[in-house]
């Protein structure tokens, strides 16, 4: 039988840019050690105050179906918190509860484009981001932007591709560079979105680690609170990537079509998650600082480990838990030089082809193990490079 086009053609066929973790997983499945600096998984876990309170809400019986929308005191939680931290007037009726970010994305998108339609989005890009477009049936087109503007889009690339479009996604703190958009570039892209009707689906979930400069919610924007649809999380904010919790925020209209969505698609949130979450959320600035800590340390520690050489270059990081490195200097791809890094030292980084063609010839490197380990693969990182750049 004959798979649908829609299904089948989700990562536009080729690689879906998961073949050297595949491939790191298979080692460690195998028996051989190897040092994951690949994704986004936090090295110091779910605080166990959270999973004491999942585990109370679970054992105390909020096992059966919760309200599809979200937990009312989940949503307003969220409401208060989006509100406090951009400026802008936001009530439960703005935010769907949502199974993860990526959920959020692939609701966003299903409220922003019809089939057939043309879905901007920003490369490097993370690695999902094509495929949920293609999965609601969309046509994504990269805007590709260069090193030499630190990744950042400028107003004459997002103009270039923005004739025709239906939607621009965007995602700061970002994954996979690190940077965080100044308001230069967010002026940019809310003014291209106005002059081009342009609905804006913001990726925020790194929202709280962020080193330099300030996290601007285009939300927050003149004239851009009823086209943008924010995307947040709490799995990287308080360290539940696999309790699976997120958010859509968004005018009232947009999220009561998008709860349309999910009582046909998720059915909702676990209650005992979403009891968990709102304790989280309820704990304050204080769990938030202990959760991003580890990678605002390991990113000075990288500075300094990368001091006094020319041959990995790092995309100066201003958020996020990765750093972007670029290595053409050793005339190798992304792609080779991971490969032989975990092979030579079994190491496992993702190569920047994974993340789009404006990444290539980088890698990236997520922050997510002890300092002391974190170091020492960074050393022997630099070592290999500078081998091949001799």
């Amino acid at each position: 039988m004959r798979l649908s086009q829609r299904i089948s053609n989700i990562t536009g066929g080729g690689s879906d840019g998961w073949d050297v973790f595949y491939r790191a997983r298979d080692m460690i499945e195998a028996g051989t050690p190897v040092i994951e600096l690949t994704i986004g998984e936090h090295d110091i876990g779910t605080d166990p105050s959270v999973l004491e309170a999942m585990h109370k809400s679970a054992t105390g019986g909020h096992t059966g179906y919760a309200v599809v929308p979200g937990e009312m005191a989940l949503r307003k939680a969220v409401a208060r918190r989006v509100e406090a931290r951009t400026g802008v007037p936001t009530t439960a009726d703005n935010v769907l509860i949502t199974p993860g970010g990526q959920s959020a994305l692939f609701t966003a998108h299903h409220a922003a484009c019809d089939g057939g339609d043309t879905a901007l989005y920003c490369d490097p890009y993370y690695a999902t981001y094509p495929g949920t477009i293609r999965a609601v049936g969309a046509n994504p087109k990269p805007i590709v932007t260069r090193p030499e503007d630190n990744f950042q889009p400028t107003a004459g690339q997002i103009g270039a591709e923005a004739e025709g479009a239906r939607s621009l996604l965007i995602n700061s703190p970002n994954n996979p560079t690190g940077v965080v958009y100044g308001p230069e570039t967010m002026a940019a892209i809310s003014n291209a979105c106005i002059s081009h009707g342009l609905w804006l689906i913001s990726d925020e979930v790194y929202d709280t680690q962020v080193w330099e400069g300030d996290h601007i919610s285009p939300r927050a924007l003149p004239g851009m609170a009823d086209r943008t649809l924010v995307v947040g999380s709490m799995s990287k904010s308080h360290a539940m990537t696999g309790s699976r919790v997120g958010w859509l925020v968004g005018p009232k209209e947009v999220i009561a079509a998008a709860i349309d969505l999910a009582t046909h698609m998720t059915y909702g949130v676990p209650g005992y998650i979403q009891d968990a979450a709102l304790f989280a959320l309820n704990a304050g600035q204080d769990l938030e600082t202990k959760i991003s800590a580890p990678f605002q340390r390991r990113r000075l520690l990288a500075e300094q480990v990368l001091e006094g050489q020319n041959v990995v270059r790092p995309i100066r990081s201003s958020g996020a838990m990765y750093l972007m490195l670029d290595i053409r200097a050793t005339g190798l791809s992304g792609e080779e030089f991971a490969t032989c890094l975990l092979e030579r030292h079994h190491i496992a980084v993702m190569p920047g082809e994974s993340f789009g063609r404006a990444a290539s010839g980088h890698i990236r490197v997520a922050m997510t193990v002890e300092d002391s380990v974190f170091e020492d693969a960074l050393k022997k990182l630099v070592e290999l490079a500078r081998e091949f750049a001799a």
